[in-house]
């Protein structure tokens, strides 16, 4: 019998190869949009799961007040490690890893190269099972001079010759001997680097950092629990052990916490101590809509099975006249589905395989199908099962149900089958008029991001690390004044790092009339003179750090807005506020919020101090009268020659503040892409519901066209009940994403106001794509000559 089904199905496809390939068509596109977002999908979800231990491993966050509010760091006392281990149980290993943001130079005989790198502890490279290709991983960091490279770094610096005990030269200073080679990092790990170097050699180039208090938040602290430990009862013990330590930081609420590492990366964002989510949310998005396009691709599949179903009548009637059962027929439509799904997957997956290195691309990744993986195809035949017994569902119950002496006398179209084809087609246009409105919405956001002003010069902003000859006062001013007299910049000042990203905290500050339980925290930043003027920053009062003022460089501080509505100042300026030991300090200007750290956050409460040593990076203001290249050629220029040790890499702070909005531009991308696809499919299904229509009014159409209706009327008549459909889909579409995109909008400080106009604009490109569809249809039967249709009558 499943032989005979499946000739006759085959015979069946191929009779009508048009239906054919538009189910095929339709299911492909639905299934290579599924598959995409799936294994983008399992991307984010494999980060940090290639470690062996990871269900054991744990990073230490710490929970603290921040103004008013609990607010959640990952950064902690380089103390916790060692205490926690000698004190608590519960613990296999632990370590201390620095910053992640470490760019230094390396080099070896003429190559420089600036790589990431990273100081940890021995133990790191046990709790995280790297894997080596030379050197052992027992020894590998127990020396002060040791380091582990990369194997892409280690072609870099040796070609291939071997590794091991060739000496690489750090930041031009230090001597240092390669103790092991481990293999690239995949691109879905947290922790990226080129170079690990042992904790000991940190203490060597920073030995003040060993006595640093309880309180200062310097490294991240990652621990291995032992087997059968609980999470939450060392949490428990975990909790008080700072504050037990120091206990002035009770009132700041220091509590640190263990963190499955493994969700580091998907549940990233914390409020009041607690996760809420992160990446995860957005991973959540994207499975429901693979889940949404593939239904939309089988509801179009129902559609266009169903619409066939005056000319599968008769076939049903005398298969059933001749004594097939109901099951048999209901078989071979579903074979009929398989076939198709089948078929509609090797077309998928071939579209899959041709436009996968461009969706790497667009979302700089590196996804890669691992053939050897059973999960894998398990994914895929599962697909093909489920797709073709949900697609083949409907019109095989539907077909089969028809009664032999009814369809052989002369078909009638069912009234209920006809109201479950509508709700499908609601369904589909309801999904695909959400995805609108919700591309429109994520657009308008960052754009309103984009072009908000950020209260400082970004297009004109470009930034140097201070590293090699310009850390010397006397070669950073020659530098900078051959940068001006070259026209290359109009103004330059040092900066505590990269201008884009976050700095250090502090709640040390005292001022007048601060009371004795606030607790707030306020951050800090480092720079030099006129500091205002080459940020393109408004001065709200007072003045900027100048040369012209001996006191700026040791007394001195800048204030932003926020600072002072946090410390209540009527009259900031001439204000003396303590910080720590030091000596008190004069505020000599405060300078306007502006949005550098974070587009869609408020601004926090930041100081600003003259210090060289602690900062990190030059800020340069490009001039205005010469072309972007010709600045940076000329500053590239003018460090090889002054600094020719290091390569120098200007970065534009307008490429950072870009990167701000890189998640919510991947989601924009991703909807407006396979939102398309899916408003495609549903137009298809809609056609489907077309020539359904079309077949089952052929004759109504052309008694009417005898007794005189013109063409226009019979294509109102047609169009209007479609039209009923999609109005219906947007009554039902437009509250869903009212919700849906006001939910989303809530994680920013600084949004768009919501108005009509998306859905506004989502209504009228429904009804204009859904009219320009079935138009394509009905226009061809209002114009089909009546003789045709009554000529049997």
């Amino acid at each position: 019998m499943f032989k005979l089904n499946l000739k006759i199905a085959i015979r069946n496809l191929w009779k009508n190869k048009g239906f054919t390939l538009i189910n095929i068509g339709g299911l492909a596109i639905g299934m290579a949009c599924c598959l995409m977002l799936l294994l983008y999908v399992n991307y984010e979800w494999s980060y940090d799961k290639q470690f062996k231990n990871i269900d054991k491993i744990y990073i230490t966050g710490l929970n603290l007040k921040f103004n008013g509010k609990l607010a959640t760091t990952m950064a902690l006392p380089n103390k916790l490690s060692k205490a926690a281990m000698e004190e608590l149980p519960g613990f296999k290993r632990s370590a201390r890893a620095s910053n992640e943001n470490n760019v230094k130079l390396y080099s070896h005989g003429q190559d420089n190269f600036k790589l990431t790198s990273l100081y940890v502890d021995p133990d790191f490279i046990k709790i995280f099972d790297y894997h080596f290709i030379y050197g052992d991983a027992n020894t590998a960091l127990n020396e002060p001079g040791s380091l582990i490279i990369n194997e892409t770094t280690a072609k870099k610096l040796f070609g291939t010759q071997n590794p091991i005990g060739q000496r690489i030269t750090y930041d031009g200073k230090k001597e240092l001997k390669v103790s092991a080679v481990i293999e690239d990092l995949p691109k879905n790990q947290s922790m990226q680097f080129d170079v690990l170097h042992p904790w000991s050699f940190l203490d060597q180039i920073n030995p003040d950092d060993k006595d640093n208090s309880w309180g200062a938040i310097t490294c991240f602290t990652y621990f291995e629990l032992k087997d059968n430990v609980s999470m939450e009862a060392t949490n428990a013990l975990l909790q008080k052990f700072i504050v037990n330590k120091e206990p002035e930081l009770k009132k700041m609420t220091y509590e640190p916490f263990l963190f499955p590492f493994a969700k580091r990366h998907l549940y990233e964002d914390f409020q009041n101590g607690k996760s809420v989510g992160g990446r995860i949310d957005q991973v959540r998005l994207f499975v429901f809509l693979a889940f949404c396009v593939l239904l939309i691709a089988c509801i179009n599949y129902m559609n266009l099975s169903t619409a066939r179903s005056e000319k599968r009548a008769r076939e049903v009637g005398v298969r059933k006249a001749l004594g097939s059962a109901r099951n048999s027929i209901m078989g071979q439509f579903m074979i009929e589905s398989l076939i198709l799904s089948f078929v509609a997957m090797l077309i998928a997956f071939t579209l899959l395989e041709v436009l996968l290195p461009y969706f790497n691309n667009l979302l700089d990744i590196k996804i890669l199908i691992n053939y050897s993986s059973l999960p894998f195809w398990v994914t895929l035949c599962s697909l093909v099962l489920i797709t073709g017994l949900l697609a083949g569902s409907y019109p095989a119950f539907y077909l089969s149900s028809f009664i032999p002496v009814k369809v052989l006398k002369g078909f009638k179209g069912s009234t209920g089958s006809l109201s479950i084809r509508k709700v499908l087609v609601v369904l589909q246009f309801s999904l695909s008029i959400c995805m609108i409105i919700s591309a429109i919405v994520i657009y308008k956001q960052i754009q309103y991001m984009r072009d908000k002003s950020l209260g400082f010069d970004v297009a004109a902003l470009a930034q140097i690390d201070l590293e090699g000859e310009l850390v010397k006062p006397g070669k950073l001013e020659i530098f900078k004044n051959e940068l001006k007299r070259a026209g290359a910049i109009e103004a330059a000042t040092e900066y505590a790092g990269a201008f884009t990203r976050g700095g250090n905290i502090t709640g040390d500050l005292s001022w007048p009339g601060k009371p004795k339980n606030d607790v707030s925290i306020v951050s800090y930043r480092s720079t030099g003179f006129d500091f205002a003027n080459t940020a393109g920053v408004k001065l709200v009062a007072g003045r900027d750090f100048s040369p012209k003022f001996p006191a700026d460089t040791t007394t001195s501080l800048l204030l932003n807005q926020e600072a002072v509505k946090l410390m209540g100042l009527k009259n900031p300026i001439g204000t003396v506020i303590h910080w720590g030991d030091n000596p008190p300090l004069k505020v000599v200007g405060v300078v306007h919020d502006f949005f550098n750290e974070s587009l869609g956050a408020k601004v926090t409460p930041t100081v600003y101090y003259y210090n060289l040593r602690d900062s990190k990076s030059l800020l340069l203001k490009l001039s205005n009268k010469q072309s972007l290249t010709a600045s940076i050629e000329m500053i590239k220029e003018v460090s090889q020659r002054l600094n020719p040790a290091y390569p120098a890499e200007i970065k534009l702070v307008s490429e950072g503040m870009a990167d701000k909005i890189r998640s919510e531009k991947l989601l924009s991308v991703l909807s407006n892409i396979f939102g398309g696809f899916a408003i495609f499919i549903s137009c298809l299904g809609l056609l489907g519901l077309a020539l359904y229509m079309a077949e089952q009014r052929s004759k109504e159409i052309s008694i009417r066209k005898v007794l005189g209706a013109n063409l226009s009327d019979i294509l109102v008549l047609l169009n209007k009940d479609f039209m009923k459909l999609v109005i219906i889909s947007n009554v039902i579409a437009i509250p869903v994403a009212y919700i849906l995109v006001t939910k989303w909008l809530e994680k920013y400080d600084y949004k768009i106001t919501m108005n009509p106009w998306p859905f506004v604009l989502a209504l009228l490109t429904s009804i204009i794509i859904a009219l320009l569809t079935v138009s394509l249809q009905t226009f061809k039967v209002a114009k089909a000559n009546a003789v045709d249709a009554l000529k049997y009558e």
